[in-house]
């Protein structure tokens, strides 16, 4: 541990614990003698990303490019398959298991290694302690990363998962070491994102990456893409219906602002004609104005009698 205080943030080996509040800690509680006593989760992200399956591609390629090249090599092909099950940052296997050299290790002393290959793409730890009569002895690092799956296969099928259940299917005996086994091997890892919240006793999953699809899986995968296919052709028609309506709508719109338009400028046009003969009217028509005028011209003149 390489700090220990008061605050929201302490570095915990090599990833990053947020608290959600500010938490008294103590050594006892960094070095797992005591549980956390905080009731509110910790968020943890992964210090490397989430582009794990982006990592994996080359590796892939390496592996299936070796297999490929061990033909009729039992031995060098059980050593291959023990590497790729135990590389820290590989977590796919079909594409391996499908290599055309695997199968002649079939009848042989080391066809156990094909099916330990098989469990690592399809299995869980579960299934290793159920057939471990059959299958050779896991490594240290091989046991990590066959719990590592574990974890991946539980969070496809829940987005919560609680401690007990984890527990049980990791074969992990208290908390603490539960904790340090989901933030260093699968959160720092960047396999998985998630909370872990003590209160409630729970891993809350944000992200995992895919596993291996088993062959009675694909017929499922299939009809899922279809119905997804089927359902964005549905949503992308009824957008198209949408644009035209919105058109037609819009030209609507514009025709009358048109007509709007056009009655304003003809009541402007009626309003401008009515004014000039308004105008014209009130010439005529005022006292001493043109009409009176003509009138006087029209009197007979008198003639002035001349002074006597």
């Amino acid at each position: 541990m390489d700090r220990v205080g008061f605050g929201s943030t302490v570095i915990k080996r090599q990833g990053w614990v947020r608290l959600a509040s500010p938490v008294a800690l103590t050594p006892q509680t960094l070095n797992g003698s005591q549980e956390t006593t905080s009731r509110h989760p910790i968020d943890l992200a992964a210090g490397e990303g989430m582009d794990v399956e982006r990592r994996q591609s080359e590796i892939i390629d390496d592996f299936v490019k070796r297999a490929a090249a061990l033909y009729d090599a039992a031995p060098n092909l059980a050593g291959l398959i023990l590497e790729a099950t135990a590389h820290p940052s590989l977590f796919a296997f079909s594409e391996i298991l499908s290599v055309p050299s695997l199968p002649t290790l079939k009848g042989t002393e080391y066809s156990s290694s094909l099916d330990v290959l098989r469990l690592f793409a399809y299995g869980i730890w579960s299934d290793y302690k159920r057939n471990a009569g059959c299958l050779p002895v896991l490594l240290p690092d091989q046991v990590c990363k066959l719990k590592q799956l574990t974890v991946l296969t539980l969070a496809e099928i829940e987005k919560v998962l609680s401690y007990d259940h984890l527990m049980e299917e990791l074969d992990v005996s208290n908390v603490r070491e539960l904790e340090d086994f989901l933030i260093n091997e699968c959160m720092y890892v960047g396999i998985v994102r998630g909370k872990l919240d003590q209160s409630r006793r729970c891993f809350e999953v944000q992200f995992a990456a895919g596993r291996d699809l088993r062959p009675e899986q694909l017929d499922n995968m299939i009809q899922t893409l279809n119905n997804w296919s089927g359902t964005s052709d549905n949503l992308l028609h009824m957008i198209q219906e949408k644009i035209k309506w919105a058109d037609t709508m819009s030209d609507a719109n514009k025709m009358h602002r048109k007509e709007i338009v056009d009655k304003v400028e003809e009541v402007k046009k009626s309003l401008k004609a009515d004014l000039h003969l308004q105008g014209h009217g009130e010439i005529f028509s005022e006292p001493g104005g043109m009409m009176d005028y003509e009138e006087d011209r029209a009197r007979p003149k008198r003639r002035r009698q001349p002074l006597a």
